[in-house]
């Protein structure tokens, strides 16, 4: 019997990605997108080529009872849940100023998309995978800006949320690990996906003169990570793990500040 598996922020670059190689894999597939539907569809279309089940689900991320009702829907078409991606994040639209001139919104939104929206629907996955006896995969995606800062100051709450991810995947993959359920993260470096778009020539230049590797990251480079981490039997002696996938970027040296504001 087919697995199920759902995606958050699926409807582009990584996620999207992933939910394709998911679904070639013959995984049930949930994509998620809050302003992109075109994007959630073209996804949906090339996971239904591979003969499984795609459906996709609206959903702003930032705000609890939406996220909340998510995993109530998913398990309402597809009855159960063995693999969990909390992929969507992200740090846009920072305000201008210094750091007490920033909106406390920004700051709840940020904490709430990248790390609040993970902990509402792994425990409802956690609870679904407990009550079917499913050895269940909790994938969250971090960021190396988990363990390294940004000196753009307004990137502060986005690096205080996925240092908080890594945290939550300790804890959480430490309690359930008696269940037979492993949660373990991946933290991606820079990845060029359309958010990528944001970045000026010479930004990327400087990212790509401190990537020892000596190219950007693409999807491809973090979806075998993804699926690795997602295999039952890949994963049953590993708990609560950070994989950092960026060509070497963190371990470089500390990223400058970029030339202007974006």
């Amino acid at each position: 019997m087919a697995e199920n598996v759902l995606i958050t922020g699926s409807s582009h670059g990584i996620g999207a990605a992933a939910a394709v190689a998911f679904a070639e894999k013959g995984y049930n597939v949930g994509i998620t997108y809050n302003k992109t539907p075109e994007g959630a569809m073209e996804v949906q279309k090339k996971c239904l080529a591979f003969g499984v089940r795609a459906e996709v689900y609206r959903v702003d991320l930032s705000d609890r009872e939406d996220t909340v009702s998510l995993m109530d829907r998913f398990l309402k078409d597809f009855g159960t849940i063995h693999v969990l991606v909390n992929n969507a994040g992200g740090a846009l639209k920072i305000p201008s100023g210094e750091f007490e001139d920033m909106p406390l919104d920004y700051w709840d939104s940020q904490i709430a998309l990248n790390l609040n929206a993970a902990a509402y629907l792994s425990q409802g996955a956690v609870r679904n995978m407990k009550e079917n006896g499913i050895p269940g995969r909790i994938v969250n995606i971090g960021s190396i800006h988990g363990d390294i800062t940004w000196v753009k100051r307004k990137m502060i709450p986005y690096t205080a949320a996925k240092g908080g991810i890594k945290m939550f995947t300790k804890s959480l993959g430490v309690e359930v690990a008696k269940y037979g359920i492993r949660v373990n993260c991946i933290a991606p470096g820079l990845i060029m996906t359309k958010l990528a778009d944001r970045y000026k020539k010479e930004d990327l230049e400087g990212f790509l003169n401190r990537i020892p590797v000596g190219f950007l990251g693409q999807t491809e480079h973090i979806v075998p990570a993804i699926l690795f981490l997602a295999d039952e039997a890949n994963t049953r002696y590993i708990v609560g793990q950070t994989l950092t996938v960026d060509g070497g970027q963190s371990v470089s040296g500390i990223i400058e500040c970029m030339k202007e504001e974006f």
